[in-house]
C-alpha cells in the first residue's frame, strides 16, 4: 500500500473532467428533434399546461438530458476511482465481463463493480450483478489465478447504504465507505469536491451556449414537423401521434 498523494488526483481531475463536459455538449448537438419526443411523455407536459412550443421543448430537453447526465459523469468518475486504488493498491481495470476493478488488500482479492449511486438498478440488473461477480469467481477459481480469498463489492461513487453487507456473498459500499475502501482516505470523499470545480464554469457557459442553440434548432424542427398552429401554440393532437400512434 502507498498513502494517497491528493496532488496526483487533482492532477487527474483537471486533466480529464473536459471529457465530461465535451460529452454533454456532444450529446447535445446530436438530438433529432424525433429522439427527443420519443423518449419523454407528451401526456405528462400537457398536464403542466405547458402553452407555446418553446417552453415545451426547453421542458423535454431538459427532462431529457437529465436522465442521462449522471451515466456521463460516472463514466468519468469509474476511472478515476480505479486510477486512485492503482496509486494506492496497484489495482487495474477489470478484465472479466461485468467486474471494473481488480485488486488485491491484506491477501484478499476484491472484484468491485462500479456504480454511480446506490439506486442505480432495478432486481433484475442487482441479478445480473450477482451472476457476473460468481462467473468471475469461477474463471479465477478454475484457471488457478488466485486460490486464496476472493470478495465482491458493489461501489457506489455517492449515497449511503448502512447495511453494506448483502445476502449472495457481496458487500454494498456507498459515498465515503467506497472512497475510504478503494483509497484508504476515509476523508476522500470530501477532498474529491475540491478539483471538480476545474473548467466547471468554462465548460457549462459552453453547454449552455449548445443548449440555446438546439433549443432553437429543435423549434424550428418542431414547426416544419406541422406539429404546431400558426399562432406559435401546440397541436396536441398532432404531437401525440408523432410520439405514439402505431404504423399499421
Amino acid at each position: 500500500m502507498q498513502p494517497l498523494k491528493l496532488a496526483d488526483v487533482t492532477a487527474y481531475v483537471k486533466e480529464n473532467i473536459g471529457a465530461f463536459h465535451a460529452a454533454q455538449i456532444e450529446r447535445i448537438k446530436r438530438l433529432t428533434l424525433k429522439e427527443v419526443l420519443k423518449r419523454k411523455n407528451p401526456y405528462l407536459f400537457k398536464a403542466k399546461d405547458i402553452k407555446n412550443v418553446e417552453a415545451l421543448i426547453r421542458e423535454i430537453l431538459t427532462a431529457f438530458l437529465s436522465s442521462g447526465e449522471e451515466t456521463r459523469f460516472g463514466n468519468f468518475l469509474e476511472p478515476l476511482a480505479i486510477f486512485i486504488n492503482n496509486k494506492v493498491y496497484g489495482g487495474q481495470k477489470a478484465a472479466m465481463r461485468g467486474i471494473d476493478l481488480d485488486f488485491e488488500k491484506d491477501g484478499t482479492r476484491y472484484l468491485v463493480s462500479i456504480k454511480s449511486g446506490p439506486s442505480w438498478g432495478n432486481s433484475s440488473q442487482i441479478e445480473k450483478m450477482i451472476q457476473h461477480f460468481n462467473s468471475a469467481k469461477k474463471t479465477l477459481r478454475t484457471s488457478g489465478g488466485h486460490q486464496g480469498s476472493i470478495e465482491f463489492i458493489n461501489g457506489c461513487c455517492y449515497g449511503r447504504d448502512n447495511k453494506p453487507v448483502k445476502e449472495h456473498g457481496y458487500s454494498k459500499l456507498c459515498g465515503q465507505r467506497f472512497w475510504e475502501f478503494i483509497s484508504g482516505n476515509e476523508n476522500l470523499y470530501e477532498d474529491l469536491i475540491i478539483p471538480l470545480d476545474h473548467g466547471a464554469r468554462e465548460g457549462n457557459e459552453r453547454f449552455q451556449a449548445e443548449y440555446d442553440k438546439a433549443c432553437d434548432r429543435l423549434v424550428k424542427e418542431f414547426h416544419t414537423a406541422g406539429l404546431a398552429e400558426g399562432d406559435g401554440s401546440i397541436n396536441w393532437k398532432k404531437l401525440i401521434q408523432f410520439a405514439s400512434k402505431a404504423k399499421r
